[in-house]
């Protein structure tokens, strides 16, 4: 491996990742995931942050934006989105009871009896449960009655999160509240601070950047809108980050996965295979073993290339839009904190459906950490499949004379 990622820096990463994950956000409430990464910029006098006309966020290297340094003319985005499935308070029913709409995709079993955590603009919490759900124009409309002595002051615009724990790392893996996509973000972070003091030292000959969208889970419209913008430039490459939801063949512990596709399409396969062979280069190995060997010869280091059906990202948009983009998502329990999903939709759950942390394990987390910074330090323009069919070509011609 051409980097050496620290054991500090290791730490440095995980707390990035606990704090990002815990943060009350919604689609076109993201402001709180904002002021962390205003913040995280305003640190590094190094780092340019920018919006677009939908507050979509980009940080790129003032040096690499200059052309000094990163001699790569094709830029290099790593994505991610800011919100999270969750609730916007829409109407002040009485002291004690709120309306709240409900911006992402979660079954409707699960908001039976639901407690929900209500932030205001102060950063202050009051505790409540669903009682009853409404006809709303554009989400889901639900009446959460508050905790019994609450004063608290709300407003309209206010956010609500499911009432979880806090965050833990338990049995090597990371539960939270909102590892969608906020794990990812703060992977994209972490990598960009590692490629960050690579520049410094002049080593860094690609433009590598992040684009950070608002409003994923309604329906990418932070996403559509960069497009619609020309946020990203026509010439770039984009490595669109994801959680998606783990499967048997895709398990949480077996790496960062290279998304082939999603469940409205396949993405770049030129750019899926540059980002495989540098997978391949990390570890030492392909992903998978083939028929003549055995599951021993796996790397330590481990990775997936699957296509995640169970889903749908931003790389989809990008993709369809033109850009060469496609996805790397890290495998995701409890997706989008919906406990034993699998049971209630086949409708053979025996308990009641309940909300319970998302989690992902955190060496697949420091693994793609591992990947985007290999990514950033180097991306070839394709993954090599010709020159490995010209070899065989050159060792095997001859069995057809």
């Amino acid at each position: 491996m051409p980097f050496v990622i620290s054991p500090e820096q290791r730490r440095v990463h995980l707390r990035w990742l606990s704090e990002l994950t815990q943060l009350p956000t919604a689609a076109g409430k993201e402001w709180r995931v904002v002021r962390w990464v205003e913040r995280w910029a305003s640190e590094r006098p190094d780092v340019v942050l920018a919006r677009d006309a939908s507050g979509n966020i980009t940080l790129s290297l003032a040096k690499a934006r200059a052309g000094d340094g990163a001699g790569g003319s094709r830029p290099v985005y790593f994505t991610g989105h800011l919100d999270h499935p969750a609730f916007v308070v829409e109407r002040i029913v009485s002291p004690s009871t709120l309306e709240l709409s409900f911006r992402g995709g979660v079954m409707d079993d699960y908001f039976k009896e639901a407690k929900v955590a209500v932030y205001n603009s102060r950063d202050e919490v009051v505790r409540g449960t669903i009682t009853e759900s409404l006809q709303g124009p554009s989400f889901k409309h639900y009446l959460v009655e508050l905790a019994s002595g609450s004063t608290m002051h709300h407003a309209v615009g206010d956010v609500g999160v499911w009432d979880l724990p806090r965050a833990e790392v338990k049995d090597g893996n990371f539960h939270t509240l909102a590892c969608d996509d906020l794990a990812a973000v703060a992977a994209a972070f972490a990598a960009f601070d590692v490629l960050r003091e690579i520049a410094a030292k002049g080593e860094l000959k690609q433009d590598v950047r992040l684009l950070l969208t608002r409003a994923e889970e309604i329906g990418f419209i932070g996403a559509i809108a960069a497009v619609k913008h020309g946020t990203i430039p026509a010439e770039a490459r984009v490595i669109a980050l994801e959680n998606s939801r783990a499967f048997a063949e895709s398990p949480i512990g077996g790496g960062p996965i290279v998304r082939v596709g999603d469940r409205l399409s396949v993405f770049s396969p030129t750019l899926t295979d540059a980002i495989a062979a540098r997978a391949e280069q990390v570890a030492g190995a392909p992903s998978t073993v083939t028929a003549a060997q055995k599951v021993s010869a796996l790397p330590a280091w481990k990775w997936q290339r699957k296509l995640m059906a169970g889903g749908a990202c931003e790389a989809s948009v990008f993709f369809h839009s033109g850009l060469e983009a496609t996805c790397v998502c890290l495998p995701l329990g409890n997706y989008h904190n919906m406990g034993d999903l699998a049971a209630v939709q086949a409708g053979t759950n025996t308990t009641r459906p309940m909300i319970e942390r998302e989690f992902i394990g955190v060496s697949d987390y420091e693994g793609l950490v591992d990947l985007l910074v290999a990514c950033g330090v180097h991306l070839p323009a394709a993954g090599g499949m010709g020159d490995r069919l010209e070899r065989l070509w050159k060792q095997h011609a001859g069995v057809l004379g």
